[in-house]
């Protein structure tokens, strides 16, 4: 029989996709996703001890993701403020004077979800209710087809993709 912190490991484990789905739409980059996502599991790893038993696993490490990236925001703009030691010393953030060009970033996802769009409706839903964190079996019950019938279209939608795409793979999307 399993301890119950290598049952608690797997269990956080399994909210790896979800996590990363909504880690990406916090940060709207990819990198600083995965390592929103993996600042995530190990603190809930090493909190173990506060989770309750018996409570909503998915939602406790939301909260932890959503404090993590508030407090990384929040430390990213205090190191860009600085003090003017003027006489009236006043506060000045760089932000407000800095510009920032996500276009790139904004291309790339509008040509994915452009792909993603473009698949025939049988490979894009199952496609699109895996990377929103349904399991294999729950696809196959919620669109009443065979398991194997599922993996065959998310492998043959991950394959068309990959293959359209190819131009971001150096990216870690």
């Amino acid at each position: 029989m399993e301890s119950p912190d290598k049952i608690f490991k797997k269990e956080v484990q399994t909210q790896y996709r979800p996590l990363r789905g909504f880690a990406l739409k916090l940060t709207q980059d990819a990198e600083d996703a995965n390592d929103l996502v993996q600042e995530t599991m190990l603190k809930a790893l090493k909190n173990e001890d506060k989770f309750e038993k018996g409570t909503n696993l998915s939602g406790w490490l939301y909260t932890i993701m959503r404090n993590i990236f508030i407090n990384n925001y929040r430390r990213m703009v205090k190191s860009q403020t600085f003090v003017d030691d003027t006489e009236n010393q006043f506060y000045i953030n760089n932000i407000k004077n800095a510009t920032s060009n996500r276009g790139e970033a904004n291309m790339v996802m509008q040509e994915i979800n452009t792909a993603v769009q473009g698949l025939s409706d049988n490979l894009k839903t199952p496609f699109l209710m895996s990377y929103r964190g349904y399991k294999y079996e729950e696809i196959a019950e919620q669109l009443a087809i065979p398991l194997g019938t599922v993996k065959i279209r998310i492998h043959t939608a991950r394959q068309k993709l990959k293959k359209q795409l190819k131009v971001y793979e150096h990216l870690s999307i």
